[in-house]
């Protein structure tokens, strides 16, 4: 299997994809996180914040933003072991969202309060997966 590990989405037929309805219900995304050393803003900013530094401050922004859309974090935490399989290299930290439908993420993601808090999220990540999930019944 073949990871890459983006910041943003590439392709465009993904980005297509994000606007269709989704599954019904509630979604958790599942955020696999890759913090750079030094954080690096697009703009040029001077800075010695870590990229990790450089993430709290969007993570905490969003966490203001995130019952606007009716979602909530669920999860968050550090990755500290790798109990079965093989990987080259782990993620930093994971964190779980909870939207009530894909419509709400991509609203959120594409509001004018996201996009001010996002510079931070660039300049601390060296690279994230996003993987929507759905809860199922025992």
């Amino acid at each position: 299997m073949d990871v890459v590990n983006e910041v943003m989405p590439i392709d465009e037929e993904r980005i297509g994809e994000m606007a269709q309805p989704g599954p019904d219900g509630p979604i958790y995304m599942v955020n696999l996180l890759k913090f750079k050393e030094q954080a690096e803003y697009e703009d040029g900013r001077e800075t010695d914040l870590t990229g990790q530094e450089a993430y709290q401050l969007y993570g905490a922004g969003v966490i203001e933003l995130l019952p606007t859309y009716g979602a909530e974090v669920t999860f968050f935490g550090d990755v500290t072991f790798l109990a079965l399989g093989q990987v080259e290299e782990l993620w930093d930290e994971i964190a779980i969202v909870k939207y009530p439908n894909r419509a709400a993420l991509l609203d959120m993601s594409t509001s004018a309060e996201w996009e001010a808090l996002s510079v931070h999220r660039s300049a601390g990540l060296s690279g994230q997966l996003n993987i929507e999930t759905v809860g199922n019944p025992f």
